[in-house]
């Protein structure tokens, strides 16, 4: 019998939780659906699943607390870390970007297509599996039941000296600005380490998407747009006179070449 991911649901609406159910179910996945947090964070202990769909507005305790509560256990356990997704009713955008900036790997609105949801679901546990320990072409983490896939194509053109403000350590996935180290997810990480190796060069949201995400659909243009308004907000506490992320408009992002050497 062929291994089905399990994925983890914490919604407390029971009809939306029934056809999450039944249509990842459809798609060879072993849903288990928590109406509340503490549901969620039991389930989470006794067996960590291969992907956690989590609910805003829940009951018990707010999605963002429970986020930080299940990543919290998940370091605690020693295993590979657990991709989440935020599922929310609500429009504002600050949801979706607190979302993210808490290290989400993405959200989806409701109301949504189940369909919708579940090949996001998919693209999310491939690139879990090529962002997991041992690097990209490793072999899968537990629990995805993904196949090991071939890293990513590299940017074109060799990589430039970084700018004086910005230090990249590749093994540690860390960068410094100005010589403070910045507090990161692994796609502002991803983002900004781009960026930063081909200064002044116009990236288009698909290309961001390709190396940074590797599945590039238009479904992820919010997502990249969203990132980078963090990665500014970060990079703002440290040099607020500073703009180091220039927007092309219609275009994409690009890192400015001009950046003064000290903040």
């Amino acid at each position: 019998m062929s291994f089905k991911p399990r994925i983890l649901i914490a919604e407390d609406e029971s009809g939306i939780a029934d056809t999450l159910q039944y249509v990842l179910k459809s798609d060879g996945f072993t849903p288990v659906w928590c109406a509340t947090a503490e549901e969620a964070i039991a389930q989470f202990a006794q067996e960590p699943p291969a992907l956690a769909i989590l609910d805003i507005g829940l009951p018990d305790l707010n999605g963002f607390e429970l986020f930080k509560r299940l990543r919290a256990l998940n370091q605690s356990q020693g295993g590979p870390e657990i991709p989440m997704l935020f599922l929310t009713a609500r429009s504002d955008e600050i949801d979706r970007v607190v979302g993210l900036e808490l290290g989400a790997d993405d959200y989806i609105a409701k109301p949504f297509s189940p369909r919708e949801l579940v090949a996001r679901v998919r693209t999310i546990l491939r690139r879990s599996t090529r962002n997991s320990a041992g690097g990209p072409g490793t072999a899968a983490a537990p629990g995805t039941g993904v196949p090991p896939q071939n890293p990513p194509a590299a940017p074109p053109a060799a990589p430039q000296t970084p700018p004086m403000p910005f230090a990249v350590d590749n093994e540690r996935m860390q960068i410094r600005y100005y010589g403070r180290l910045l507090e990161l997810s692994r796609y502002e990480y991803g983002l900004l380490r781009l960026l930063v190796q081909r200064p002044g060069r116009v990236f288009t949201r698909d290309e961001l998407l390709e190396h940074v995400w590797d599945d590039a659909s238009d479904s992820f243009d919010r997502t990249v747009d969203a990132h980078i308004k963090t990665l500014r907000a970060k990079l703002k506490t440290v040099a607020p006179d500073v703009e180091p992320i220039r927007t092309l408009r219609g275009t994409g992002y690009a890192l400015n070449e001009e950046l003064p050497s000290k903040a």
